[in-house]
């Protein structure tokens, strides 16, 4: 009855009106599409005046729109990223950067959403969150989930949250972190806290562009200096046991004695600072005010003993160096008789009838020889 009802109805219908998709094999790439409209969007940059009033008045909108333009590869983006850079430093500096790190699990996210939201919401505080999502080797791609395991943060007006991807850099942080830095403090945030990835070994990149570095542990895990990096512990200025709530509280107080006892044997801090190590539940928001209390101390002490500045001085320095070696390795990159042999010698290596050291001297060798002929 019901198939006869439908076949009627089918019959009377107006196929004028009557639209019908053929389906999916029919319709053109969604991708391509895609690509179409980012390209169109990638062309309309405004121009430097329009970012710079924007960042500087603290439009949030317009910073994450200067920000994506220095994190862009478009080498049409690249100039005027550099000019957005250039003209926001004067602005820049008059901000606390915090760097925090830790284990896998730990809950750097619900960490920074308690801490921020206690800094806005009580301190008055500006801040800026730089959570580094990690990049899939495989496809490139991220997650980009901070956002959502923040939930207090992205509610309030004083809160700025930009995610980004490693993009497979080491260190921990977005290739472009400390840029973004100097953007966000360009905004008028007065707290920055930069969230790495997790604890590796060259993780400690983010202690070159910070003021205070936290570390994030967790307590009965196991042995409780096991899962840590003597180095990373080093540089700690100081140590957080999370998650101390409920029947966790006794495994954290006896980390707390664990890992006090073992930074007294590490190496003195160049101003006398001996790092504590502080409970905190993000859960209950204990001891989220002891935390900031710390980094206000730090700061007092560490520019008492000019160690602030030096501190400021020294990272810029590491980064002048590291640029350098950035524009080399892009300067390498787009050689044309680079591009050739790379594809020769990869195919040589897969072979086994070469080696990787023998592979990359020869093609180091082919650059310089372009670079001489372009110098005769």
């Amino acid at each position: 009855m019901g198939f006869k009802w439908a076949k009627s109805l089918l019959k009377n219908l107006d196929k004028k009106k009557l639209h019908i998709t053929k389906g999916a094999s029919d319709v053109s790439s969604i991708n391509q599409n895609l690509r179409k409209n980012l390209k169109k969007f990638s062309r309309k940059r405004k121009k430097l005046d329009y970012y710079i009033s924007g960042i500087s008045q603290g439009n949030k909108t317009i910073l994450s729109e200067a920000i994506t333009i220095i994190e862009s590869q478009n080498s049409k983006d690249m100039a005027l990223a550099k000019a957005i850079v250039k003209a926001c430093l004067p602005l820049s500096g008059k901000s606390i950067r915090v760097g925090i790190t830790g284990v896998p699990g730990v809950g750097k996210s619900t960490f920074i959403d308690s801490f921020g939201a206690h800094l806005c919401n009580h301190l008055g505080k500006k801040i800026a969150v730089l959570a580094v999502d990690p990049s899939s080797n495989r496809s490139g791609g991220s997650i980009l989930g901070d956002k959502t395991r923040m939930e207090t943060l992205t509610t309030i007006d004083n809160a700025f949250i930009r995610p980004s991807p490693t993009a497979n850099n080491l260190g921990g942080v977005a290739k472009k972190t400390r840029e973004t830095i100097i953007l966000c403090e360009a905004a008028g945030f007065d707290t920055i806290l930069i969230e790495t990835v997790g604890v590796g070994q060259s993780e400690t990149t983010v202690h070159s562009m910070v003021d205070f570095f936290l570390l994030l542990m967790l307590a009965g895990a196991g042995d409780e200096l096991q899962g840590i990096k003597k180095g990373i512990m080093e540089m700690a200025d100081t140590m957080i046991i999370t998650k101390a709530d409920g029947e966790n509280v006794l495994n954290c107080k006896k980390a707390k004695m664990t890992y006090q006892s073992a930074l007294h044997l590490f190496p003195p801090h160049p101003t006398g600072w001996i790092p504590p190590v502080l409970l905190t539940s993000s859960l209950e928001n204990e001891g989220i005010q002891s935390v900031w209390n710390t980094v206000e101390d730090f700061k007092k002490q560490s520019i008492s003993t000019n160690y602030f500045r030096e501190n400021r001085i020294n990272q810029n320095l590491y980064w002048f160096r590291e640029s350098i070696q950035e524009q080399l390795f892009m300067l390498f990159k787009k050689n044309k008789r680079v591009k050739e042999e790379l594809h020769t010698l990869e195919t040589l290596l897969k072979t086994e009838k070469t080696t990787a050291f023998e592979a990359s001297e020869q093609l180091f060798n082919t650059f310089l020889e372009e670079i001489k002929k372009q110098n005769d």
